[in-house]
This record gives structure tokens, sequence and C-alpha cells, in this order.
């Protein structure tokens, strides 16, 4: 006011995060919370607007990446699920090393622990480390959960990889 600027817009961006190691606790946010918040302490001036950006929070728990198992290695210290997906179809692991959930949807045997790799030729192409899984099988369905947000947008055919084919169902797995 002082500097005689009117401020018509106020964006507070995002803020509204997920749980992407257990999607089934909380799989959509406190929205209600959040709002309370800004309602509370934000006092707005005669044409004032709050805009929010809630993409996240509203879309990643609708995407899941559903992947085969390639290969199950036994590797000196530890076992590797390789499956068919890789780094092209959800970056986030490797560009910034974030977690997923991740399930073998095929079994019902008894757990064990894996490193979930992807097929392509780049050390970074790694899902997560230490994974505890139902036993994996060749041609298993491993599901990486909360894809919605940063899956399909951020894929790319790096290494003459094809995009990820993205179908909608109403049917949850």
């Amino acid at each position: 006011e002082q500097q005689h600027i009117a401020i018509k817009n106020i964006n507070v961006g995002g803020g509204l995060g997920i749980d992407y190691n257990n999607p089934e606790e909380r799989p959509i946010a406190d929205f209600t919370q959040y709002f309370n918040t800004y309602n509370k302490h934000l006092k707005l001036r005669d044409g004032q607007q709050v805009h929010f950006e809630l993409g996240r929070s509203i879309v990643a728990q609708m995407g899941t990446l559903i992947s085969r198992a390639l290969y199950v290695k036994q590797g000196t210290y530890k076992k590797f699920c390789i499956i068919d997906a890789g780094m092209t179809d959800l970056i986030r692991p490797a560009l910034y090393q974030a977690s997923h959930s991740i399930e073998n949807l095929s079994s019902k045997e008894t757990e064990d622990v894996y490193d979930v790799v992807g097929p392509i030729c780049e050390s970074s192409d790694v899902f997560d480390k230490d994974v505890k899984l139902n036993k994996v099988h060749r041609g298993d369905l491993i599901a990486l959960r909360s894809a919605g947000a940063y899956g399909e947008i951020m894929a790319c055919q790096y290494n003459c990889r094809p995009l990820p084919k993205g179908f909608t169902t109403e049917d949850i797995i």
C-alpha cells in the first residue's frame, strides 16, 4: 500500500504433499485443514483473490505404473528385480531419489528384499533399494504407486524406448 501497488492475485502455490510410501493410509490430502489455515491467517483486501496449485495432491494417487518382472538376479550381496519399466517411464526416483510404494500384484508368497531396477543401461535406472516384496518371479506384475502426477508427463524416449501407454479404468487394482 505504501508503494501504491495493488496486489490482485495471491498465488500460494502447492504445499499439499502426498504420502508416496503409504498411499493407502492417506490417499487424499486434508484439504479442510489446509484451507482453514489460510482462511484463519490470510486477510484479503477488496478485489483480491487467492489461487492454489493443488495438482499433485489431487492426481498423484490416480496413476500407477504397472510393469512386468523381466528377471530376478541374485547378486553377491543382494537380489535385483529387473522390470520392463525404466527411468524413461517414471524418472522421479532416478532424477532426485524420490520414493514410490512398490508392490508385487502377482504373488502371495513370503516377502523377500530386492533392489527394483529398470532395464536401461544407466546406473541411475533404480526405482528403489531394499524393497520388501512378495517373492518375485519372471512375468509378475509390479506396481509403482502414486505415479499420476509426474509419471506420464515426464516420460521420455531416451535410448529409443517407446513412451508408456496410458489406460483409464474405474476398477481399482
